[in-house]
C-alpha cells in the first residue's frame, strides 16, 4: 500500500483590480512581481518605490487617491460605508472622507482583507467609485473598524472636531480644545488639520499656554512649533513672564535655551537676573499660588545658612547650568551689587571675579579688557514700545560714563533707535554714582537690534557691529540710528555695547 504524501493545499489567485493579472488575496500587497506592477498601474503607484517600502507607501498613495478633491464635495446623503468605534462612540463616517486619514484608510483596508472572499470585489469597487469615468456604484457592505486611544491629550469633543474635519474644510477650532485636537489628527494621520493646529498654537502663544504648546511640539517633534515658543520667550521672558505666576511653568530645559540665546530681550542684566531668581523661588515654593514681591523672595534666600552658598547646595547645583548663562559682569550699580552678595545666592569665587573685573576696568579708565565677544558678552539694556508710546528712554551710567538710549515713534509703522553719550553736567536727575569720567572721548563696540511679531513671524532689524569713539559734542556723541517699519506692536528694541581696550 502505497503512502500518499499529504497535498500542500493550493493557494488561491485572485483577479487584480480591472487588469488580468493575479495575486495571493492573503497578501494583499505581495504575491507574484507581474501581478503586484499591474496593480500598481491601476493606483497610480509607482512600481520601484512600493518595492522599498510597500506597507508605507501603499497606504498613503491608496489614501491620497480616494480622498482628491473630497474638500470641493459637499456632504453626500447617503447611509455611512463605515462605523467606526472609539472612546466609547460609535462614528458613522463615508468612504470619501475617510480616506484622507492615513489612519483609517489602514484600518478600512485591513478589514477589506480580513474578509478574504470579498476583499478583491469590494477593492475592486473602491477603483471603480473613485473613478470619474467608471460606474458610481460604490460598496453596499457597512464596514465596522475599531481604534483605541490611549492619549489622555484626546477628549471626545477635540476627536470630534478631528472627524468633523473630514467633511469641512474650515471648522473653527477653540483655543481651550487645540491640544485634544492636535492629539487627534495626530493618531488619525489627518496631515493638513494637523499643520492647521500648529499654525493656530503658533499665534496664540500666551504666558498660559506656552508650557503645554512647547511640550507639545517636542511630543511630535515639531521643529517650527518649538522655535515658536523658544523665539516667542525670548522676547517675553523678562517684560511679560517675569511678573506672572505663569513663569513657575517654564520648563528648565527652554529656559536654558533662552538664557543662552543672543536675540534674548531684557532691560538690563539685573532685570534678568531678578526673573531667573523669581523662577527658581516658585520652583521651590510650588504651594505658593501668588506671584511674590521681591522682598519676599530676597527674603527666602537670605534665610540659608551662609556657611554655604545657594548655588553649591545640592539643592541648588540643578540651576547652576541656568545662572552660568547670566553675564553678572552686566550688574555694576551699588546696590545690585550688595544685593548679590546680601542674599548669598552665588559663590563667593564668582562675586570675586566681578568685583574684580569692574575694579580693573575703572583702574584702566573704563576699559572691559576681560570682554571679547559682543554677542555673548555685551552688556545688555532694552527699551519696549507699546501702542502708547511716543518717545522711550533710559539713563545707563558705566564706570563713570553716561549714556542714553532712546527711541521713537514717528508715525504708526516708523521706529528710530540710537544711543548717546551725556555730559554728567546735563543729567536731568542727579546719579547715584558720583564717580565721573572725565575722558573726551570713549571707545565703544555696539550693535543695535529691533523685534516685531508681524502675522505669526518675527520682523528682525539690526544695525552693523559698529566701533565708535564717543565724544561729548555732536556729531560724535551719538550713534549710528537704527530706522524700523513695521506693524507690529510691541517692538523690542535691544541695545549691546562693550568698552574695548582704547
Amino acid at each position: 500500500m502505497k503512502m500518499l504524501h499529504p497535498q500542500k493545499a493550493r493557494l488561491e489567485r485572485q483577479v487584480v483590480g480591472s487588469t488580468n493579472r493575479w495575486r495571493f488575496p492573503r497578501k494583499p500587497f505581495s504575491g507574484d512581481l507581474l501581478g503586484l506592477s499591474q496593480m500598481c498601474k491601476a493606483l497610480s503607484i509607482d512600481f520601484e518605490e512600493f518595492l522599498k517600502n510597500p506597507d508605507r507607501l501603499c497606504i498613503s498613495q491608496i489614501s491620497k487617491i480616494f480622498s482628491e478633491n473630497v474638500t470641493n464635495k459637499g456632504i453626500q446623503s447617503r447611509e455611512a460605508d463605515v462605523i467606526l468605534e472609539c472612546l466609547g462612540f460609535k462614528w458613522e463616517l463615508h468612504q470619501p472622507q475617510l480616506f484622507q486619514s492615513e489612519t483609517l484608510t489602514r484600518l478600512y483596508l485591513a478589514a477589506l482583507v480580513r474578509d478574504t472572499s470579498h476583499a478583491p470585489r469590494e477593492l475592486e469597487k473602491l477603483l471603480r467609485a473613485q473613478s470619474p469615468s467608471k460606474s458610481k456604484e460604490r460598496p453596499p457592505m457597512k464596514i465596522i473598524i475599531s481604534l483605541k486611544i490611549n492619549d489622555p491629550l484626546v477628549t471626545r469633543v477635540a476627536f470630534a472636531t478631528a472627524l468633523k474635519n473630514l467633511y469641512l474644510s474650515e471648522v473653527e477650532i477653540n483655543v481651550d480644545d487645540v491640544l485634544g485636537v492636535l492629539a487627534s489628527t495626530h493618531i488619525l494621520q489627518f496631515t493638513n488639520l494637523f499643520q492647521r493646529c500648529v499654525l493656530l498654537m503658533m499665534n496664540k502663544l500666551t504666558p498660559s499656554t506656552i508650557k503645554n504648546f512647547y511640550l507639545a511640539g517636542c511630543k511630535y517633534k515639531e521643529e517650527q512649533l518649538i522655535t515658536a515658543c523658544k523665539e516667542w520667550l525670548e522676547m517675553n521672558l523678562v517684560p511679560l513672564m517675569g511678573t506672572q505666576l505663569y513663569l513657575r511653568n517654564i520648563p528648565q530645559e527652554l529656559l536654558l535655551k533662552v538664557l543662552k540665546s543672543p536675540r534674548l530681550f531684557t532691560f538690563s542684566e539685573f532685570h534678568l537676573l531678578k526673573t531667573i531668581l523669581f523662577w527658581v523661588y516658585l520652583q521651590l515654593n510650588y504651594q505658593v499660588q501668588t506671584f511674590p514681591t521681591y522682598e519676599t523672595m530676597l527674603t527666602f534666600f537670605s534665610s540659608f545658612t551662609r556657611k554655604c552658598a545657594f548655588l553649591d547646595r545640592e539643592t541648588g547645583q540643578i540651576f547652576m547650568p541656568l545662572f552660568l548663562c547670566l553675564r553678572l559682569h552686566g550688574i555694576n550699580r551699588g546696590k545690585e551689587l550688595e544685593m548679590l552678595r546680601h542674599i548669598n545666592f552665588f559663590p563667593e569665587t564668582w562675586l570675586v571675579r566681578v568685583t574684580a573685573n569692574h575694579y580693573h576696568a575703572l583702574e584702566s579708565g573704563g576699559d572691559m579688557a576681560h570682554l571679547k565677544d559682543l554677542t555673548t558678552q555685551a552688556m545688555r539694556f532694552g527699551l519696549l514700545f507699546n501702542q502708547e508710546h511716543t518717545v522711550s528712554s533710559q539713563m545707563i551710567a558705566i564706570y563713570g560714563f553716561f549714556f542714553e538710549i532712546k527711541g521713537v515713534k514717528h508715525d504708526a509703522t516708523s521706529y528710530s533707535f540710537y544711543m548717546q553719550r551725556i555730559r554728567h553736567t546735563d543729567l536731568k536727575c542727579p546719579c547715584e554714582q558720583s564717580l565721573v569720567n572725565l575722558r573726551a572721548e570713549r571707545l565703544v563696540r555696539y550693535e543695535i537690534t529691533a523685534h516685531a511679531l508681524v502675522d505669526g513671524k518675527w520682523q528682525d532689524f539690526r544695525t552693523n557691529k559698529v566701533t565708535q569713539k564717543f565724544g561729548l559734542v555732536k556729531p560724535s556723541c551719538r550713534s549710528q540710528t537704527l530706522k524700523v517699519q513695521t506693524v507690529g506692536i510691541p517692538v523690542y528694541a535691544s541695545f549691546a555695547f562693550i568698552f574695548p581696550i582704547s
